[in-house]
């Protein structure tokens, strides 16, 4: 018997590749089932001309489809795991990802090949805060300019000359086919990345059985682990995105034990903290929790107000 599916996404061709790869994952598992696009325009999509840190954070790119979600308009949504807020509503819950793509974040640049080539003053266009810290903690003298948009929007910025460089996540340029544009993939000692970066995570409703099954088949359990123990330190610390923080978990090839960097920083640079943390897999959350906790008390309460 054929079912199909109602998968929620946003509208950008990245997003839209997402929502396809899901789809394709699960028909792959399941004989039978057919998959509906509805493409929802969300607050993050709309507001262009501002930074989000002042228009709500980064759940202005989930919450109109979360809504559909409680709605019942559709059955399951399709997010970039680095916009979905630390705490989602009560009915709601990721109940799978996809195998994640490379975390890192990227350098493109018109006329430098690294970033330690980049001119002194160079201007550098970005709408993270987190990739703003840690740009102005390793290099002062750059200048952020505020760029929004999705990543062919980004680009036309850069060609146009409104920036020297821009930084961007390697795995939308992957999935894009767009990676050749890169002038070099940083390593996280350099630029750690954010929460969740490089995952796909599918939300659903806690309450439908029915669907959860269904994605229990295409749930990749090593990504699983290593977002929700990035996840859990930026519970501690309250993230949003008027918080630089970064987080990596990564694990060994065995599988058994679960290494988390972790950073938090002012917005200007001027005070940066990192913190490492290693634990069997089974205990990855609660260590987490505990780098959280440092992390958190080396900034000082104050900051995170």
């Amino acid at each position: 018997m054929t079912r199909r599916l109602r998968i929620g996404t946003r509208g950008s061709p990245l997003a839209l590749i997402q929502a396809e790869a899901v789809a394709a994952a699960l028909m792959r598992a399941h004989a039978g089932l057919e998959a509906d696009y509805h493409v929802v325009r969300t607050s993050g999509d709309r507001i262009q001309d501002r930074p989000l840190a002042e228009v709500g954070g980064k759940g202005l790119f989930t919450k109109e489809i979360e809504q559909a979600l409680l709605d019942g308009a559709i059955d399951l949504a399709v997010h970039s795991m680095k916009d979905v807020e630390t705490f989602l509503p009560d009915a709601l819950c990721i109940a799978a990802m996809l195998p994640r793509e490379d975390p890192r974040d990227v350098l493109l640049s018109q006329g430098a090949r690294r970033l330690d080539d980049l001119p002194q003053g160079a201007r550098i266009g970005t709408s993270s805060i987190r990739r703003q810290a840690q740009l102005l903690h390793r290099r002062p003298d750059f200048r952020i300019v505020p760029f929004r948009g999705n990543v062919e929007t980004r680009l036309r910025k850069l060609e146009d000359g409104e920036a020297e460089a821009t930084l961007l996540a390697a795995a939308g340029l992957k999935r894009l086919g767009r990676l050749d544009a890169a002038t070099e993939i940083l390593d996280p000692g350099a630029m750690l990345p954010a929460a969740g970066q490089g995952a796909i995570g599918i939300e659903t409703r806690s309450a439908d059985a029915a669907t959860r099954t269904l994605l229990e088949a295409i749930d990749h359990p090593e990504t699983a682990i290593r977002v929700a123990a990035e996840r859990a330190m930026l519970a501690v610390l309250d993230g949003s995105c008027r918080t630089p923080i970064g987080a990596l978990a990564e694990l060994d090839r065995a599988g058994g034990t679960l290494t988390l960097q972790g950073l938090v920083a002012r917005p200007d640079g001027s005070a940066l903290h990192r913190r490492e943390g290693c634990a069997a897999a089974a205990d990855a959350l609660a260590m987490a929790v505990g780098l959280g906790a440092e992390l958190r008390s080396l900034m000082g309460e104050g900051f995170f107000r």
